[in-house]
């Protein structure tokens, strides 16, 4: 009793409170205005304060801005960012009305971009391209977090992987082969239907270069309504740089450990009045710190900016990458344990080879009818090639002793993607919305090879051929013979898949504190009849046609209770299509995938510091994995055959902080937590429940802090740290309750530091960094054959200069 009586009066007195706050602003009066560049575009994220009152905002994505609730009287209104000439204006606020004031800045929109890198935009407030709509992340009832090209470029990264060691709630699973990187988000793995490139599917086969990115979003947890397909735990999308009105450009040159050599060069500038463009390519050789490993990579990213009208504009980009680079398994396992017989160690074939090409092309077509509503039509392609021939599964036993049986592979994916949204905002009396629809489809054609190493005396294709054992304690055996046996084809199998979409999504605006996001889509996949082609008889064997379609909906509250707090939970439900059948050949269900999520995203001192705390929920109804078992009994090695193994359960909690509390100062740090389990398994056969999944990480943090000195003798010197912690985790398989033997490989957790340094000096800059400092020693690993080290103490460094 007593407990509600202390809860009534706290309620009371904060109704009072709320009652008289909101009485004593219909005193006040308010300035609003808008801040443009010299070149007419809207001024974002620009700070407006009213001097010696510490009442500040920041403009949005327009340019405009609001200050509210102030005191009449006469007061000073001061703009400032970091490369923006600061100006001041007086205004005079009158009780109950709002003053108009305006500014244009001296800066170009391009200029401000160059200078961007080295100041601060509060991430809550700036919309997300993947987002399709522009809603700021505070207005959004789930998580997101943006790396920007602050972060890419201090950090020197290289590839995605390491972008997203920045990104809390993401982690790498396993790397396996060092072919692909499987990412994790919130215990779901997250394949090429949740990566995006400008708003549109990409494969990540040859390892996405990152000289061109300049940023990467990230929408955690499920983003069906948007986009269909894609599991409950993430979507990722990489932006390029786009071209430039103005002639500028960079050339750099970096050099690292184990005779890595990467220059670059990016240029744009316009062609005409109305069209821009911009170019950046690279080549990178390195070597590794694994024997015999080595990569090279051309890069070119061509993009044309067409603007045909004030209200209409079209972006023409393309790249294409060839990644040609050693397929690496790591050190494998012995007796399905991790034994360190050296980081160094490369047990494939002295011949082994992995070549990828990746051609896309992506068309943009932005349309304003007016300042209220606004079309979006994208239309991609993508070509994947893959030729690949070493071995894979080093499995030894106690003694060290491994089979090294080979794999040949040769794929082509060819994939189109094609995509209309339109938003716009209106109002219903009081009530504000912010209105997206769209449609959206895909198609993949995927022909993939099946090979044969020779005939036995009976004429029958040879498909499983060792290339010779080897012990893996013993360096001598790992050359073995130094000759490629010869592979030839023996099925080519084509596997198309289409997938069709239409969504309607609402933000509304009750009142100011108070908003609503709701929305639905359906989503339509057709896994079409695949035709596998003998190449010896001619003779064409379809496969089934597998059809699936879900609605999925989405619904969440916002409340923000200040301009700078906004609290929200949401609701969300998607569907994951599974792969392959069951032990009798037949196709399995989707699964239905349920999220539920609350979080609070704050911004303090002005915007130059967001907290954002979320916590989430994910039952998934049917989870597929590898069956153990065939139908008669015997241990299954297919994995196209799988078992459904009931619910699985994915909690976790995230915090994210991003800051410039000082001019120079830069901060990003998180910590995330996720235990994903099954949860209700079928007896006997079921899978083990409360068991960690295989791949997903328990705890992970960052921190990443840079400072470069603003006056002095020491001026341009810049000095930064960051450090990666990756919790414990399971390689190996999750097991069924009647395994005879666990499989599990339970991998401890370890702590990278990386230091950096550089200077900049007029239109040079330098920087270096020395990562993995304490030489740390642990391993990705995907199932027990794949044990990849991680890199020992590197060293890395990058001239550039601007123009």
């Amino acid at each position: 009793m007593n407990k509600n009586f202390t809860f009534l009066l706290n309620f009371i007195a904060f109704f009072l409170f709320l009652t008289g706050n909101i009485m004593a602003q219909s005193k006040n009066g308010s300035v609003s205005g808008s801040i443009k560049t010299s070149d007419g575009n809207p001024a974002s994220y620009v700070s407006v304060g009213l001097k010696n009152t510490g009442k500040t905002t920041q403009t949005d994505e327009k340019g405009n801005f609001t200050i509210k609730n102030i005191t009449p009287g006469t007061y000073t209104i001061k703009t400032s960012a970091v490369g923006v000439s600061a100006q001041e204006k007086s205004v005079t606020v009158v009780a109950g009305e709002t003053v108009n004031a305006d500014f244009t800045i001296a800066e170009s929109l391009s200029q401000l971009d160059e200078v961007a890198i080295n100041g601060y935009k509060t991430p809550n407030r700036k919309p997300v391209n993947l987002g399709k709509i522009a809603i700021a992340p505070m207005d959004l009832p789930q998580a997101v977090q943006i790396i920007g090209k602050q972060i890419i470029t201090d950090q020197q990264v290289n590839s995605l992987g390491d972008v997203m060691k920045n990104v809390n709630g993401v982690a790498l699973g396993a790397n396996r082969g060092a072919v692909g990187e499987n990412f994790f988000a919130r215990g779901y793995s997250l394949g090429s239907n949740n990566i995006f490139k400008n708003g549109a599917r990409t494969t990540i086969g040859g390892s996405p270069e990152a000289s061109t990115l300049e940023s990467v979003e990230v929408l955690k947890g499920s983003a069906a309504l948007l986009y269909g397909g894609v599991t409950g735990g993430a979507v990722v999308n990489m932006v390029t740089k786009k071209p430039k009105f103005e002639n500028g450009g960079e050339v750099s040159m970096r050099t690292g450990s184990y005779d890595q050599y990467k220059p670059t060069v990016d240029l744009y500038g316009p062609i005409s009045k109305k069209i821009a463009f911009r170019a950046i390519g690279t080549y990178e050789n390195a070597g590794s710190f694994r024997d015999f490993v080595k990569s090279k990579r051309f890069y070119i990213n061509p993009s044309l900016l067409y603007k045909v009208s004030e209200q209409t504009e079209v972006l023409v980009q393309g790249d294409y990458l060839k990644s040609d680079f050693t397929p690496d398994f790591g050190v494998g396992s012995v007796n399905n344990q991790i034994v360190d017989f050296g980081r160094d160690k490369f047990i494939n074939t002295p011949w082994a080879y992995n070549k990828t090409n990746t051609t896309t092309a992506q068309a943009n077509l932005t349309h304003k009818f007016n300042e209220n509503w606004k079309l979006n039509a994208i239309g991609s392609f993508q070509a994947y090639n893959r030729n690949y021939y070493g071995s894979e599964r080093i499995q030894a036993n106690a003694a060290g002793i491994s089979t090294r049986n080979l794999s040949r592979a040769l794929s082509k994916e060819y994939t189109y993607n094609q995509q209309i949204n339109i938003n716009g905002s209106f109002s219903t009396g009081s009530i504000k919305h912010t209105v997206l629809f769209g449609v959206d489809a895909d198609q993949s054609r995927v022909t993939s090879n099946a090979f044969a190493y020779g005939k036995d005396a009976k004429g029958v294709n040879i498909t499983i051929l060792n290339y010779g054992n080897v012990n893996v304690f013993d360096p001598t055996t790992y050359y073995g013979s130094g000759i490629m046996p010869e592979a030839f084809g023996i099925t080519s199998t084509l596997a198309p898949t289409y997938r069709y979409g239409a969504f309607v999504q609402d933000l509304i605006e009750i009142t100011e504190q108070f908003k609503v996001l709701a929305g639905l889509r359906y989503t339509d996949q057709k896994n079409a009849s695949s035709r596998a082609l003998n190449l010896e008889t001619g003779v064409t064997t379809p496969g089934a046609t597998k059809f699936d379609d879900a609605f999925s909906p989405k619904l969440g509250l916002i409340y923000q209770p200040l301009k700078t707090t906004s609290l929200y939970i949401s609701y969300a439900n998607n569907f994951i299509t599974n792969t392959g059948t069951d032990i009798f050949y037949a196709a399995l269900p989707p699964s239905l995938v349920d999220q539920y999520e609350a979080g609070i995203k704050n911004d303090f001192f002005g915007g130059r510091l967001s907290a954002n705390l979320t916590y989430y929920k994910i039952k998934n109804s049917n989870t597929a994995q590898t069956a153990m078992f065939d139908q008669n009994g015997n241990l299954n090695s297919n994995t196209n055959i799988k078992q459904l193994n009931g619910t699985t359960s994915s909690d976790g909690v995230e915090i994210d902080l991003t800051g410039s509390i000082l001019p120079g100062l830069n901060l990003t740090a998180g910590y995330s937590y996720n235990f994903m389990r099954y949860t209700n398994t079928p007896d006997i056969i079921g899978m083990i429940e409360d068991v960690r999944l295989v791949g997903t990480t328990k705890n992970t943090a960052n921190a990443t802090l840079f400072y470069t000195f603003q006056e002095g003798a020491v001026k341009g010197l810049k000095l930064g740290a960051s450090a990666f912690y990756t919790g414990k985790r399971n390689g190996g398989w999750n097991d069924a309750k009647n395994a005879p033997v666990l499989r599990l490989i339970p991998l401890s957790a370890f702590t990278t530091v990386d230091f950096s340094a550089g200077y900049n000096w007029k239109k040079f800059s330098l920087l270096a960094k020395v990562s993995n400092i304490t030489n740390e020693l642990n391993y990705f690993v995907h199932e027990n054959y794949s044990v990849n080290p991680i890199a020992p103490r590197q060293f890395v460094t990058t001239l550039s200069y601007k123009f």
